[in-house]
């Protein structure tokens, strides 16, 4: 009896050293306010997250194998695409909507350009069951991953239960996109004084102050919120944002407010992409805003800018970018898993 509770003892022990050495705890930048993800209910692991970023890479989601999320979330365009307006999905369907850029998810409600989805756990299942994107679902999914030779193995260190589940599934991806976090830009080291901007910045970032900065709220430069910034309907999409959703005609061509971070990486703007460049966006905003019952009460007045404070503005919207996000290595495609496997 007393050797059973010894052996039961060191084996306890031993379960619970492997989760404490596994666990990640969730840095939030200084200059960051708390995030809205309650990691209480999917704590963060190394083993999930790198889970999650074999997923997040592997075209097995898709129906025909062909399609991952990486195909329309390139890290090196801050985890959205540039090469066309619209997001191409399996046997290259063309979407309604330019994929949106993952950063600071930890800090959002609400998902998609709609906010159609209202928890990360489950943001996944929109692209996977889409038939324009993956047209998948969960349940192959959770079939071809417990064929496969890779992942119950995966399934096992991470969740130690080498049966997989959809939750499982979908809260690994969750864990790797939250690691997504982007808070190094020149921006951030000015706002905690590791340096200055340049005349041209600081003038920037006044302008912003004025005219921007009350929907794309710092530090997330987003206030997660939906606003309709004025563009004209593209009658070939008839896209009409939240009203999608909601069927509440206030909330007609309201579109949630993007970040503006790595923003010099995440063309072509707007929901259905139809600016590539920033100039086109606040030309838009000086002279192209069409004022309609639902039009952000921002917007209401005109905004005036000379070219030049143009140029400021854009220099200062550089400063957002942010190069150890882009090309962090622990967001790369994972082919010491997948190599691995081979191997084995």
């Amino acid at each position: 009896m007393k050797t059973k509770f010894i052996i039961l003892s060191l084996l306890l022990f031993a379960i619970l050293a492997f989760r404490v050495a596994n666990d990640v705890q969730f840095e939030v930048p200084s200059n960051f306010p708390k995030p809205v993800y309650e990691f209480s209910k999917n704590p963060l692991s190394e083993n999930k997250i790198q889970l999650g970023r074999a997923l997040f890479y592997d075209p097995i989601l898709s129906r025909n194998n062909m399609i991952s999320c990486a195909s329309c979330h390139s890290q090196f365009s801050a985890f959205t695409h540039v090469d066309h307006a619209l997001s191409h999905g399996i046997e290259d369907k063309i979407g309604f909507r330019n994929s949106t850029a993952l950063m600071n998810l930890a800090w959002q409600k609400l998902f998609m350009r709609d906010g159609a989805i209202n928890h990360l756990d489950v943001q996944a299942l929109a692209p996977i069951s889409d038939p324009v994107e993956m047209d998948e679902n969960i349940s192959h999914v959770v079939s071809k991953l417990q064929a496969s030779y890779l992942y119950p193995k995966l399934f096992y260190k991470a969740f130690g239960d080498s049966v997989i589940t959809g939750e499982h599934t979908l809260k690994a991806i969750s864990q790797f996109m939250l690691t997504l976090v982007s808070s190094n830009s020149k921006y951030d080291s000015v706002m905690r004084k590791q340096s200055v901007f340049t005349p041209q910045e600081n003038n920037g970032y006044a302008l912003f102050q004025k005219n921007c900065s009350s929907c794309h709220s710092e530090p997330l430069f987003t206030n997660d919120d939906f606003r309709n910034n004025g563009l004209s309907v593209d009658t070939t999409l008839n896209d009409f944002g939240r009203y999608r959703v909601t069927k509440n005609p206030s909330d007609s061509l309201k579109f949630k407010v993007p970040t503006l971070r790595n923003i010099e990486f995440s063309y072509p703007y707007m929901h259905d992409g139809r600016f590539k460049k920033l100039s086109q966006v606040l030309n838009h905003y000086t002279d192209g805003i069409e004022k309609i019952t639902t039009i952000s009460t921002e917007l209401q007045k005109p905004i005036v800018l000379s070219s030049n404070e143009k140029l400021d503005l854009i220099a200062f919207l550089l400063t957002l970018t942010d190069k150890s996000f882009l090309f962090n290595p622990n967001y790369f495609y994972p082919k010491e898993i997948f190599s691995q496997t081979a191997k084995d």
